[in-house]
């Protein structure tokens, strides 16, 4: 019995060992250390030590295999870090990377998260690799840790900004028994309260990534919600005194750019000047500014061809609307892509040319961006406050009519755009967030306002959350629609979304219930984004989470969801889906996930057909796929996967399939080659097609579809700093349709069948190069030498000649191509650093 108690009492100890939170004296010095990767100054033989890295993964608790040592001191200018990562230095992986790129690559890593108004919601990251590549990275509440990939442990992208680039130093040096990190953060690069003494919640973080170890100082027990929550604290910072925040990023940009078309080809040269400016206003708030922005220099989108009845959703790659805009993008209802977006009838003077023989001198594809400023911060109460305001000019197409006389079409009116974020912090990681956005367009035109309140609460155990959304969007007089309603109207109108949410978020099992509804008239769509309106969507989700390795798999998880459909307005039966996944994670690192999911009841589609209140049928189905992936730490990584679909309800058996994989090739710790394919086949589609004459009733086809789509990509790193990045994009869809179909009023359409017409079959290619140069000169600074090249606009491939995807590869690059040469060169300028030369 007392060595039972006595098993009891150590097994307590090391439990508590585990979770209790750790501290660190912060000590102040005067003189700073040099940023060299050598720790020989005093002030590092004398700081406190934090030790005794835990890992997370990949068996959470157990003691680091390798030993970590971190001191931390700070001065009235910066914190400076230096960290002794101790290993066999022949056995330390360090390959180069582009800034933020580390993931998955072959690089051992540390990084050191601040939270810096200590909320246990909101952080700043700083990652270093052991080839001396820099991440960093705001962290936000909804942040967790992500153990569901074969890399092991890393950031949830869900809460996630690593677009946010702030300018500190850092220096690395292999040792003969490890790896030396010394880092500097400016103040400048931190948001803090104004407080005589301070306690930080801090936390160190290292990646050996021959044994794909995670570890960290103040454990992170992947079994409970949350990252900053588990942080521990730096504590007694006393009388920080920022510098004024204040910077300049000047630029200029030149090139050439040459675009071919049927009416010839159309060349220009290239040249443009601007600035972002960054001025502290305090030492919590922040505000960023861009003045005639170039966004020439940004990867081109995938573009696909686009059969659905709903708008399609695009990455943001402009930097200034990607950093820093995790405050704004809480709500889900800022959607960046909006401001200086193609015009909105730049399609329709397109069509108005091809109908009544118009020609186009001038047709701009992208709304021009006078400026833009963001403000945020968060004050001593943990409130923060965000806002933002973009202008854009009016855009005018030019066309020729068939009498020769000139014309001007406004296909976009000058706009404003603006959004206002007020985000509470609460005790137990839980918010209360306000968020409005509104657009202003020039009078008579439309203008729109949403209102969007998100309230989540933990409970003090941090097992529990409840989340309440609520949503109310107002459209006025309007003459230029903007994204698909299901009313299909144009005049003002009002509308309301409303999310419920209850679940258990921390432990082994973990649960969800969830109800959505959408009103008919909601309408975020002029600065945000939405799918499709009236609805009313409830979901139960089940997870099963085991962390904790055995014989064969490092982890598994396996999760079961059941989601219910109903129209809003009127309230009748949309679908049910149901999906079943899990992942399995071996010893070795390989992953396969599985998927089933499926559609056992006839759904009854309201939006396919672009008719207000019709709807058609769509039958049972079920899809089934596998994938997984190969150890990301060998120079030859493989993902691959395959699923199949059958339909239930055909008069004849047509099967859906898919196929994708992705080959990357490490040569060496500079050069990297990645190959991606993923092919589509459904002989089964079915869709709306056009409006019968006269009638104006849909008309529907059954079609066959194939879609493929290829990526190359290759990097060369010739320095932590420099480096040459190539991507290569095919995208080809072939639409061929079989039968055409009414629609009866009932959602049946097999008895309705039309005579066949010819006329609308569809080839689509789309291809894009994208090669950029960037070296980061100096801290701060960056030259940019860019190409982009992609098929020509008017360029059409005939899909009833080349039939196949190779044939019509071979069409897309022996087409005429438009071609862009552009050099960029930005310099960062700091005020302090001017006034310090001054003073000498």
């Amino acid at each position: 019995m007392l060595q039972k108690f006595s098993i009891l009492i150590v097994f307590i100890f090391l439990l508590a060992t585990v979770t209790a939170q750790k501290m660190l004296q912060a000590v102040k010095i005067t003189h700073a250390p040099k940023i060299d990767g050598v720790l020989n100054e005093e002030v590092w033989r004398t700081a406190p030590i934090a030790d005794n890295f835990i890992v997370n993964q990949p068996k959470f608790g157990d003691t680091a295999s390798r030993k970590t040592e971190v001191k931390i001191v700070y001065d009235d200018e910066a914190i400076y870090v230096a960290a002794h990562l101790y290993d066999n230095p022949s056995l330390i992986r360090k390959q180069l990377t582009a800034r933020d790129n580390e993931d998955r690559q072959d690089v051992d890593l540390f990084g050191i998260v601040f939270d810096t108004y200590n909320d246990k919601q909101n952080g700043f990251l700083f990652l270093v690799t052991s080839a001396n590549v820099q991440t960093d990275a705001k962290v936000s509440s909804n942040q967790t840790v992500d153990n569901s990939n074969s890399f092991g442990a890393k950031i949830n992208s869900s809460g996630i900004d690593n677009t946010w680039d702030a300018v500190w130093d850092s220096e690395v040096k292999i040792v003969n028994d490890g790896w030396i990190v010394e880092m500097k953060i400016p103040y400048m690069s931190l948001r803090f309260s104004k407080s005589e003494i301070q306690d930080w919640g801090i936390n160190f973080y290292r990646l050996i990534r021959r044994l794909n170890e995670v570890d960290y100082w103040n454990p992170i027990n992947p079994q409970i919600s949350g990252l900053m929550n588990q942080s521990g604290i730096l504590k007694g910072l006393k009388n920080l005194l920022p510098p004024l925040r204040l910077s300049f990023l000047p630029y200029i940009s030149t090139g050439y750019s040459s675009t071919p078309t049927n009416n010839g080809s159309f060349n220009s040269v290239l040249h443009n000047g601007g600035m972002d400016v960054k001025y502290g206003i305090n030492q919590s708030f922040t505000m960023d500014m861009t003045l005639i922005p170039d966004f020439g220099q940004t990867q081109s989108d995938n573009v696909v061809l686009n059969l659905s009845p709903y708008e399609l959703q695009f990455a943001e790659n402009r930097p200034f609307f990607t950093e820093g805009t995790e405050l704004f993008n809480k709500a889900g209802i800022f959607y960046s892509r909006r401001v200086g977006r193609t015009p909105r009838l730049y399609d329709s003077v397109n069509a108005w040319a091809n109908d009544s023989g118009f020609t186009i001198i001038k047709n701009p594809t992208l709304t021009q961006l006078y400026n833009a400023t963001k403000f945020s911060g968060r004050t001593n109460n943990n409130l923060g406050i965000g806002i933002f305001n973009a202008i854009t000019a009016a855009e005018t197409a030019e066309i020729i009519d068939k009498s020769g006389k000139r014309r001007e079409v406004q296909t976009e009116p000058a706009s404003n755009y603006n959004i206002v974020v007020l985000d509470q912090a609460l005790k137990n990681r839980s918010s209360i967030t306000f968020t409005n956005a509104n657009v202003l367009r020039k009078a008579g035109q439309r203008n729109a306002n949403v209102s969007a309140i998100d309230i989540s609460l933990f409970d003090k155990k941090n097992m529990y959350n409840l989340q309440l959304k609520g949503r109310f969007s107002s459209v006025s007089a309007t003459n230029l629609q903007n994204g698909f309603r299901s009313d299909g109207g144009n005049d003002a109108h009002y509308g309301f979304r409303t999310t419920a949410s209850f679940g258990k978020v921390s432990g082994i099992w973990q649960w969800e219930l969830a109800n959505t509804i959408t009103s008919d008239r909601y309408d975020p769509n002029d600065l945000g984004y939405l799918h499709n309106p009236n609805e009313v969507v409830s979901s139960v989700n089940l997870t099963y989470n085991q962390f904790q390795p055995n014989k064969y798999f490092n982890l598994r998880t396996y999760s079961f969801n059941v989601l219910y459909r109903n129209l809003y307005n009127p309230f009748v039966f949309r679908e049910l889906l149901y999906n079943f996944s899990f992942l399995h994670v071996f010893k070795n690192f390989w992953d396969v996930t599985f998927n089933w999911v499926g559609n056992p009841n006839v759904q009854n589609d309201y939006f396919e057909l672009r008719t207000p209140g019709r709807m058609m049928h769509r039958w049972p189905w079920s899809f089934g796929g596998i994938f997984g992936g190969s150890d990301s730490r060998k120079k030859l990584y493989v993902r691959a996967g395959v699923g199949y679909a059958i339909s239930y309800g055909w008069p004849e058996y047509l099967p859906f399939y898919m196929a994708n994989g992705n080959v990357r090739y490490r040569f060496n710790d500079k050069f990297l080659l990645s190959l991606s394919v993923r092919k589509e086949f459904d002989p089964g589609e079915t869709g709306w097609v056009y409006f019968e004459p006269g009638t104006n009733e849909p008309v529907i086809g059954k079609r066959h579809t194939e879609r493929v789509e290829t990526i190359v990509n290759g990097v060369y790193n010739f320095k932590a700093r420099m480096n040459l990045s190539v991507r290569v994009r095919h995208f080809w869809s072939n639409v061929h349709y079989v039968n055409f179909y009414k629609v009866g009023m009932d959602g049946d359409f097999f008895s309705h069948q039309l005579p066949y017409q010819t006329g609308y079959d569809n080839d689509y290619n789309a291809f894009n190069v994208d090669a950029f140069y960037t070296w980061d000169f100096k801290l701060g600074s960056r030259l940019i030498v860019a190409w982009k090249n992609a098929i020509g606009p008017d360029v059409s491939i005939d899909g009833f000649t080349y039939r196949t995807y190779i044939q019509n590869l071979m069409q897309t690059l022996a087409a005429p191509h438009s071609n862009m040469l552009s050099v960029k060169f930005i310099y960062f300028v700091d005020y302090n650093q001017l006034k310090r030369k001054r003073n000498v």
